[in-house]
């Protein structure tokens, strides 16, 4: 299998995509074939691990990797991704649990797969790779925690200062001497501007970079296993194709589920749930995909102008009159997020973090013939106790912190303050990396 750039530049390996994270057109890797599967074709799976043997090998198969493919498996689904039935009358429906790793939030996933490959990759490089990771919230804690002190990688994390969570900004910053902390003084967008721009720009070519956000095609591959495996085993047990809620910002998670779908999975209707940056649920409304400047809000790690992810869909699926038939969408603000968190925990008795509480209310907001017609399977995507400063007023309790995320606050912040631009962000690379 070989994999092409959205714009069209020759096809690349499964390593060399891996490696560069973008292509050098600008555009976003995807395979030059999907494969094709059947529900048949994982009878024997027993284990998460079992079902990501199954749908990776495809990819692997002219992988320098694919002799460690089950050591990168275990590294990468070492915690639960429970489904947790939730008590409703009004159909079925069960929660995604994604939490449950490293930084707590769905993140762990994709950035412990990615971390497993290129650290194997880069074992005996003698430049070190630097992988460039702009985030929202909760994207570069993952990154950070995955790739901390491992050989052969440097890890620079830029995030907007003062519009993240504290315990996600504890996160960003609490790590080694290979990872590089910098406080934008911007919004998300700037930071992902800064990623793209950097690794065009010729004044940095005295550093080898890679990407693991979402436009990193190892981000969203052991993203679309968690899909795989819930709806197998919901189909398996009832015999009927789940329906997905996902909470999304720059549409990785969102991809992911699709392309397990694309794969062969059953898997039904997928909704994205957005909150007040609207530009996905405009766009599918039928406006034109004009960029915005991202807007702050409760579900910050969605907080999102420009989605990078809506360059592969519409590659893959068309523009919004076929983009339609495969995701709808919907907008939630914070006012609706605060009442549905307070919903949550009054009905269901469990606390959801703001980006959570965008998929429930979504949820709810469906027809009664949708929420009844299908099974539905809405995704949690971080554990509430990153967030404690909104939902803890909301619900009126004080929330446990996962042994994870107590661990990782003990810990000292390291970080540098940065205005948006290219020029400040060399002179903290070289500050780190070249003394």
């Amino acid at each position: 299998m070989k994999f092409i750039s959205t714009r069209g530049e020759k096809t690349v390996t499964f390593d060399q995509a891996l490696i560069r994270g973008i292509a050098e057109d600008g555009g976003l890797y995807l395979p030059d074939a999907l494969p094709a599967f059947n529900v048949d074709d994982f009878s024997s799976a027993q284990s998460i691990a079992e079902v990501a043997k199954i749908l990776l090998q495809p990819f692997f198969e002219s992988s320098t990797l694919l002799p460690e493919l089950d050591e990168i498996i275990a590294e990468t689904f070492s915690f639960p991704l429970p489904v947790t039935p939730l008590p409703t009358q009004a159909g079925s429906a069960g929660l995604l649990e994604l939490y449950h790793g490293p930084t707590a939030a769905f993140k762990d996933v994709g950035a412990g797969f990615l971390a497993a490959c290129i650290s194997r990759l880069e074992a005996d490089q003698d430049n070190p790779l630097t992988i460039l990771v702009a985030t929202s919230g909760d994207t570069g804690g993952a990154v950070a925690a995955a790739f901390n002190e491992r050989p052969g990688v440097r890890v620079v994390v830029l995030y907007p200062q003062g519009r993240v969570s504290d315990r996600q900004a504890h996160q960003l910053t609490c790590w080694g001497d290979n990872v590089l902390s910098l406080a934008v003084r911007g919004s998300f967008d700037d930071c992902q501007a800064m990623v793209k721009a950097a690794m065009a720009d010729a004044a940095f070519t005295r550093y080898r970079f890679g990407s693991a956000n979402s436009i990193n095609i190892g981000r969203l591959l052991p993203q679309s296993i968690y899909y795989a495996d819930a709806s197998l085993r919901h189909f398996g047990d009832s015999g009927r194709k789940p329906s997905f809620v996902i909470p999304t910002g720059n549409l990785g998670n969102a991809l992911a589920c699709c392309l397990a779908r694309q794969f062969g999975l059953p898997i039904g209707e997928i909704v994205l749930a957005t909150n007040a940056n609207r530009l996905i649920s405009d766009f599918l409304a039928g406006e034109e995909w004009l960029p915005r400047a991202s807007i702050q809000t409760h579900a910050s790690a969605m907080d999102v102008g420009n989605p990078s992810n809506m360059e592969r869909l519409r590659y893959l699926f068309g523009e919004a009159d076929q983009l339609k038939s495969v995701v709808t969408a919907l907008s939630v603000s914070d006012r609706e997020i605060e009442d549905e968190i307070r919903r949550n925990f009054t009905e269901f008795g469990i606390a959801t973090c703001p980006h959570t509480a965008t998929a429930t209310f979504t949820w709810r907001a469906l027809t009664n013939e949708q929420r009844t017609a299908n099974d539905w399977i809405l995704v949690a995507t971080a554990h509430p106790a990153k967030f404690e400063q909104i939902v803890e007023p909301i619900i009126g309790q004080t929330l446990s912190l996962p042994d994870g995320m107590a661990s990782m606050l003990s810990r000292e912040r390291h970080y540098v303050e940065i205005e948006p631009d290219l020029r400040s962000m060399a002179a903290a690379l070289d500050h780190r990396f070249s003394a």
